[in-house]
């Protein structure tokens, strides 16, 4: 193992002794593979800024205190945390900031032109009600899997799309089932960049506590997404190009959180789980700025055992 990855390690097993007696702790085995997917994950996270390439349609700016964590290291993650692997999960975006406890989950969904007439027509309500039902169905899965049951509060922000530009975002909020009393609870702030032949969503995941903030960066990132030439919203050509099956309610309602799979819901514990492990990345990207810093040809460093292995 090189030494840049080591500080994520130690950091990881330091911090972690800090919130082992609070409430709602995984089980050991999650815990343990939780670790191990950001050990996979601070070998090959893409430190900001940075322009990301998302499939070839579209780019990703990163600001310097993010990075951008490859698709299969996110399967890994988001598998451990809960919520399953994705064919269409092309990444996840994560902050190095001290104190930050926030994941964005970027999926490109290639199913076709999605059309924005029925905006008009949402009822929040109706559609709040058809996601609390959705996650009740969801729970037994997840408690057979060690897993926290869910309870869907309520809207943070009701659904709103902004025809000019093509985006849509609207934010949940759940808490574990049970939770005590003053709890923090899991905020879900989901938007979404519609394209030409498909559309992507970056799922932010958070806690109640930080949401005014953390939803900023969420905005912040959508801003930055642009769609190459040839693949924006508005170069759908009907007489050649594939319509998706769905309209843009699907990405609120129930289809968006059963069949399409793009609601990233995880219990609090997890969300205090990454907030540690991302501690540790942190120290990953100062590793690494040194050792870039001293030109791409000079040697990595090795620690002992790796010398006299």
């Amino acid at each position: 193992m090189k030494s840049h990855v080591l500080p994520a390690l130690a950091l990881f097993a330091s911090v972690w002794g800090v919130s082992a007696s609070a409430q709602n702790q995984p089980p050991a085995a999650v815990k343990a593979e939780v670790e191990a997917a950001w050990q996979a994950a601070s070998k090959v996270a893409v430190m900001g800024p940075a322009d990301i390439p998302l499939d070839k349609v579209a780019h990703l700016k990163l600001a310097a205190d993010e990075a951008f964590v490859p698709a299969a290291e996110a399967n890994r993650i988001m598998t451990a945390l809960g919520n399953g692997a994705a064919s269409n999960r092309v990444g996840l975006v994560v902050s190095r900031a001290k104190g930050a406890n926030w994941l964005v989950d970027v999926r490109w969904v290639h199913e076709g032109h999605v059309p924005d007439g029925d905006a008009a027509e949402w009822k929040p309500d109706e559609l709040l009600q058809s996601l609390k039902q959705s996650t009740e169905a969801d729970n037994p899965a997840r408690t057979a899997k060690g897993l926290p049951a869910l309870d869907v509060l309520g809207w943070v922000e009701p659904p709103a799309y902004d025809k000019a530009v093509h985006r849509l975002v609207w934010s949940l909020q759940l808490q574990d089932h049970g939770a005590a009393p003053g709890e923090p609870n899991t905020i879900n702030y989901n938007t979404y960049a519609l394209g030409r032949e498909g559309f992507f969503s970056l799922d932010l995941v958070t806690g109640s506590d930080t949401i005014t903030a953390d939803k900023r960066v969420a905005r912040q990132l959508l801003d930055s997404l642009t769609f190459v030439p040839g693949q924006r919203y508005e170069e759908f050509n009907g007489s050649t190009d594939k319509v998706a099956a769905y309209g843009l309610g699907a990405l609120i309602g129930v289809v968006a959180a059963k069949k399409l799979g793009l609601l990233a819901i995880a219990g609090l514990w997890a969300v205090k789980l990454w907030k540690f492990a991302l501690i540790g990345l942190v120290a990953v990207g100062a590793a690494a700025r040194r050792f870039w810093s001293r030109g791409r040809g000079a040697p990595v460093e090795q620690s002992e055992g790796e010398a006299n292995g």
